[in-house]
């Protein structure tokens, strides 16, 4: 069905046409056959870049008193994995990273009144750096 053709998924990566040419020039100068292999570049499954992988630093009382042992809090985007943030804390913040743990804080119930809705959960990364380096948040 032509009318449906736009919902189909579309490849993500399509051949430079520069490449496409270069290998039709090859082919056209060898005189016996040559299969055309070119080399494409993996598309990468990630869709953005790794220093938006951290939302912002946890600031709570217990995260301050964690710093002082070189460990630190970082708000996450949950589909996020440890490789990610600790490419973007070493990125953005320029220190060399040991660790990672997640944590995934569930969303909570909250009422007011006859109204009933619900605290919206989130993700949290506690990044161990090395001694000797630090992390000024403030």
């Amino acid at each position: 069905m032509a009318l449906f053709d736009f919902l189909k998924k579309k490849p993500s990566f399509t051949k430079p046409k520069a490449v496409v040419k270069e290998a039709e020039k090859q082919l056209k100068k060898a005189d016996k056959p040559v299969k055309a292999s070119v080399v494409l570049p993996k598309s990468k499954k990630t869709a953005f870049f790794s220093y938006d992988a951290v939302k912002e630093p946890h600031i709570s009382e217990k995260s301050t008193m964690s710093s002082e042992g070189n460990q630190y809090v970082f708000k996450v985007y949950p589909n996020t994995n440890k490789i990610d943030i600790k490419k973007a804390v070493e990125g953005v913040y320029g220190v060399n990273v040991i660790s990672v743990n997640m944590i995934k804080i569930p969303k909570k119930k909250r009422r007011l009144g006859r109204v009933q809705g619900f605290k919206a959960g989130y993700s949290k990364a506690i990044v161990k750096i090395q001694n000797g380096q630090k992390i000024e948040i403030l």
